[in-house]
């Protein structure tokens, strides 16, 4: 999805009606050390649960998701956000994803989706519209 509501930087469901979003929203200011950060929702959907989590995110995660992607092809694992609400995905057998989200002082869920074929490229696509639609969210602000 992309639109007046955000941008779809992760997109993971299955047949079943599990899924994880991420949905870049907009400018989120700046963080600690000054960098600008871009304003997300986590949307974790499955039969026990339906949140909504907010995480921001900053160039450096924007691009370790890049180097994610690669290492997800590799069968590695990867996490994103360091600051409060986290992911980690872990490939396993049978094209099967294990999906954590974790919010310290509210939730941890693991989902098991199974991913489309491609759907790594296709996440590659939806990086590069967010970074479209907000070409200024990487950077230092200046003071």
């Amino acid at each position: 999805m992309s639109g007046p509501d955000g941008v779809d930087l992760f997109r993971l469901e299955d047949v079943d009606g599990g899924r994880c979003v991420v949905r870049v929203t907009g400018p989120g200011g700046a963080d600690g050390d000054g960098e600008r950060v871009l304003r997300a929702d986590v949307l974790v959907h499955a039969d026990f649960v339906d949140a909504r989590l907010e995480l921001f995110l900053g160039p450096g995660d924007l691009d370790a998701w890049r180097w994610g992607l690669d290492g997800l092809d590799l069968g590695k694992g990867f996490e994103l956000g360091d600051r409060g609400v986290s992911l980690a995905l872990q490939p396993y057998e049978d094209g099967y994803l294990i999906v954590t989200v974790q919010d310290p002082e509210r939730l941890s869920v693991v989902l098991w989706i199974r991913p489309r074929a491609g759907w790594t490229d296709e996440h590659r696509e939806r990086l590069e519209q967010v970074r479209r639609a907000w070409p200024g969210g990487g950077g230092a602000v200046c003071p």
